[in-house]
């Protein structure tokens, strides 16, 4: 009977240390994760002078419990993103995931469908993890085709509207339109722009006030 009786209460602890364990795997942490191309990498500019360190430190003067991670590399195309995505919401379990991604495809002239579905499968899979989403909205110039720019700017909303997540309708506004604004490649912005890309993405995060001023 006694050893019966342990039989059971090793049972029981198992099963308590199992449930503790799946309820973990769902919690997601003040952990803010940046997932982008160059201009979220901070290509081309003094070392921690990008938006990315901006909204850090801006997070940091409000005394929120927040942090950033920023996963941004130069380059990056939407099937990038797509690859690298899952090990960093198992790693990091962020509880917003900030998507820039889709710039390169379009530079190379990738089929739109492909960039939709790339960034609906990094949206559905961080939503999965119990992560809010910030979609942000690029436009390309018109020199690539009017049909291309056109099905490209609309892809974004279209995306943020079906799968019902936050949009930040274009991150380069303000700067797009600034020759001054770019450095001498005139593709990526400058120390200068840093500011204004910073404040579009403060912006478009006052659905996350409250949230960001506790933990998750």
């Amino acid at each position: 009977m006694q050893i019966q009786c342990l039989m059971v209460n090793k049972l029981i602890t198992g099963l308590f240390c199992l449930l503790m364990s799946i309820c973990s795997w769902g919690q997601s942490n003040p952990v803010i994760l940046v997932l982008g191309d160059s201009l979220s990498a901070e290509y081309g500019l003094p070392r921690s002078t990008g938006w990315v360190n901006l909204l850090a430190r801006q997070l940091d003067k409000d005394k929120s419990p927040w942090g950033v991670f920023n996963a941004s590399i130069s380059g990056e195309t939407s099937a990038g993103g797509l690859a690298r995505l899952q090990p960093l919401l198992t790693q990091k379990k962020p509880g917003i995931v900030m998507i820039e991604l889709g710039a390169n495809d379009a530079l190379r002239g990738l089929p739109i469908k492909q960039t939709e579905d790339n960034l609906r499968k990094m949206i559905q899979m961080s939503k999965k993890s119990g992560a809010r989403v910030l979609l942000f909205g690029i436009q390309i110039p018109s020199n690539y085709g009017q049909s291309y720019t056109t099905q490209f700017k609309k892809l974004y909303p279209q995306l943020a509207n079906e799968e019902h997540i936050e949009l930040l309708p274009f991150f380069l506004d303000g700067v797009a339109t600034k020759p001054g604004l770019f450095q001498a490649d005139r593709l990526h912005p400058n120390e200068e722009a840093q500011n204004i890309l910073f404040k579009n993405v403060w912006g478009s995060m006052a659905p996350y006030s409250n949230l960001l001023k506790k933990s998750p």
